[in-house]
């Protein structure tokens, strides 16, 4: 029997992801209190083509791609702002 999808995804095996975690280990945590202050759109977009270079397989896309690349990273940083702007932490002000 195959397991699900959604066990493969969070919990792959090691051979798969060829190091200790299952994330990324270049992308942090942008909200506090695990960072000081709020996240800046610098860290957002660092994270964003973060996440489509290990997704794309590709640290920088061919030309005949970089429009696609670039597009991605945009729509996963504005993503990223969103779901910043509206998640509520206990503890913590709503992000303005």
């Amino acid at each position: 029997m195959r397991p699900k999808l959604s066990v493969l995804i969070l919990n792959p095996p090691r051979s798969v992801i060829g190091h200790t975690g299952g994330m990324c280990r270049s992308i942090k945590t942008l909200r506090p209190p695990v960072i000081p202050e709020e996240a800046t759109e610098e860290e957002i977009r660092a994270a964003a083509l973060q996440y489509v270079r290990k997704v794309s397989g590709f640290r920088a896309p061919a030309a005949h791609n970089r429009e696609v690349f670039d597009r991605a990273v945009d729509e996963i940083a504005a993503s990223t702002m969103r779901l910043l702007d509206g998640i509520e932490v206990r503890g913590t002000p709503a992000r303005s």
